[in-house]
């Protein structure tokens, strides 16, 4: 493959000149969820491992059953994942905005997919 080949064409240059704003960004995030490395959320399988790249939409704490519970949202421009961290009221670097890379086993819970206790590791940003 040469450079030619990945860059994209006229057609492609014009297509997003017209599409929505929210299209554009959904697929800047896919491309570089990949190029990082993850699986897209939405080919992801229950009861398997996967790794998952992408930004953090949303953090809250949650409490499940009486234990602190801190809850992501991690989109990756073809869906959003839940991450729960189980027992934990905060994690350093764990912020909306900011750019990961989690693995771990997904559960499907109301048609949601989910990681408890994911591993992770924080993408630098371009300015770090």
């Amino acid at each position: 493959m040469t450079a030619a080949d990945t860059r994209p064409n006229m057609r492609q240059r014009l297509s997003r000149l017209v599409a929505p704003q929210q299209q554009v960004h959904a697929e800047a995030e896919h491309v570089t969820a990949v190029r990082l490395g993850g699986t897209p959320v939405v080919d992801l399988v229950p009861r398997h491992r996967a790794t998952v790249c992408g930004t953090l939409r949303s953090v809250i704490l949650r409490p499940r059953a009486g234990v602190p519970a801190l809850e992501a949202e991690l989109y990756d421009g073809t869906g959003s994942l839940s991450l729960v961290w189980l027992g934990r009221r905060q994690i350093t670097g764990i912020e909306p905005g900011r750019r990961i890379r989690v693995n771990g086993m997904v559960s499907e819970v109301n048609g949601q997919h989910l990681i408890y206790n994911p591993g992770y590791e924080l993408v630098p940003r371009a300015r770090d």
